[in-house]
């Protein structure tokens, strides 16, 4: 019985190193199953990340030609600023000095009433001598004549 248990432990022990074997051969399996996935997991995580870096270098791109486009209104429209504020100053002055010349003509209208009796509060009479009248500028246009015996010391 002793021979007959010692072959059955000796099978057992062939049958425990063939499936020993197996279950090395089904790990090795595994384990070169595992590093494939693995390997195709960090090839596809490689290609997102370049695609990532791919899709944020064009944006960058589109980002600085609109960047551009943005400078370049922003300075047409400085330019236009100037322009405009520089015919403003242009016009500022033109409205100063014609103001200037208007209150100048008003004054003189005003004096001319005074000195001819009419009230600063009056309208201007109506008459038919041109040159009391404001809107019959043709005394305007004429030469102002003077000699040296109508100046008075």
């Amino acid at each position: 019985m002793a021979s007959s248990s010692g072959t059955s432990s000796g099978s057992t022990l062939l049958q425990s190193s063939g499936s020993e074997e197996d279950l090395k051969l089904v790990m090795d399996q595994r384990k070169r199953k595992r590093m494939i996935s693995n390997r195709e997991s960090a090839r596809r995580s490689r290609m997102r990340k370049q695609k990532h870096l791919d899709d944020l270098m064009a944006q960058v791109a589109q980002l600085r030609k609109e960047n551009n486009q943005i400078l370049t209104n922003i300075k047409i429209t400085t330019h236009h600023y100037l322009n405009i504020e520089a015919e403003n100053s242009v016009l500022r002055a033109q409205m100063g000095e014609l103001s200037h010349r208007l209150q100048s003509l008003n004054e003189i209208l005003n004096s001319l009433y005074t000195s001819n009796g009419v009230f600063e509060t009056e309208e201007p009479p109506i008459s038919t001598d041109s040159f009391m009248n404001p809107w019959n500028l043709f005394y305007l246009n004429q030469p102002i004549l003077s000699s040296a015996d109508m100046v008075q010391y």
